[in-house]
């Protein structure tokens, strides 16, 4: 087996670096963005209640022509 070329960029990679070296600030941005949506603290008795309140699905939900069981 050959070498892998690992030096490929992909054009949007190429994009995406030059836009944040124009717009350092966009970093910050994103990172706010994720710890606002993203990096919340786990709370097990939420977690527990949740997965408790799960309703089944029956199979084939979208076939109108399936009424099951």
């Amino acid at each position: 087996m050959g070498d892998v070329n690992t030096s490929y960029v992909s054009p949007h990679t190429l994009w995406m670096n030059e836009q944040l070296e124009k717009n350092p600030a966009w970093v910050e941005d994103q990172k706010a963005g994720r710890a606002l949506w993203w990096d919340k603290k786990q709370d097990v008795d939420t977690s527990g209640r949740n997965a408790a309140a799960k309703v089944a699905q029956k199979p084939y939900p979208y076939d109108v022509n399936f009424y099951g069981e």
